[in-house]
């Protein structure tokens, strides 16, 4: 439990007290994608003081929410309890809800494995992917490089080197059906702020190999509606 209490009987008030230190969400949001060592969260969150992460770390494990558990040739790791992993669709959410007032993205801010990994997961569009043919999409996003593999109302999405597949993980090794590069300015394309036709008249994204016709599938995937 966080130091600091808000003196009120009230579940919101308690799940604030878990987890709404900062810092604490986003350690949350990683471990969503897949335990991890402290170094591995580190360099997720390159800004976070160590002193911060180790506190943050103890009090989620001393909330129920995280725990520290070994696991073959990697050592310790960080993953989340039962309880922790309820927060997924929270999270989600809260992505959805977050993607509305973006903006454009400062000049230090990063663009990570594992935020991107749940940026996707939070735009996935289950219905719509349900409807369309299973598709093996290869995405780049500044160095983070994503596998993305759609069928039926299924997502998987293995982080490819570099950097490191996650831990416990390992990339499919078939051929994408699409390979995609973008900057920051994919989120463009899932806002439906601009057309895949525009996306790619203006070098916001490009399809370096594969079927380009894909990409209006891909929009119709992953979206979020920015209004």
């Amino acid at each position: 439990m966080a130091s600091r209490s808000y003196g009120q009987y009230c579940g919101v008030t308690t799940a604030v007290e878990l987890i709404g230190e900062r810092w604490a969400l986003l350690i949350v949001r990683d471990l969503l994608v897949g335990p991890h060592r402290y170094t591995d969260l580190k360099q997720g969150l390159p800004k976070i003081p160590t002193n911060i992460l180790a506190s943050r770390l103890k009090e989620l494990q001393e909330g129920g929410v995280i725990r520290r558990v070994p696991l073959p040739s990697c050592g310790l790791v960080y993953e989340l309890t039962d309880y922790g992993r309820d927060l997924e669709p929270i999270v989600l959410a809260l992505g959805r809800w977050g993607f509305r007032a973006m903006g454009e993205p400062g000049p230090d801010d990063i663009v990570s494995p594992d935020s991107l990994t749940m940026a996707l997961r939070a735009a996935f569009q289950a219905t719509a992917a349900a409807a369309l043919p299973a598709t093996d999409y290869e995405l780049h996003v500044g160095e983070v490089a994503l596998r993305v593999q759609v069928e039926g109302e299924q997502l998987r999405v293995a982080q490819l080197a570099p950097p490191a597949p996650p831990v416990g993980g390992r990339p499919p090794e078939s051929e994408p059906d699409m390979v995609l590069a973008s900057g920051r300015g994919i989120r463009l394309l899932i806002s439906g702020e601009l057309s895949p036709a525009d996306a790619l008249d203006q070098g916001v994204v490009q399809v370096l190999s594969g079927d380009g016709s894909l990409l209006e599938r891909f929009v119709r995937t992953f979206h979020i509606d920015a209004g």
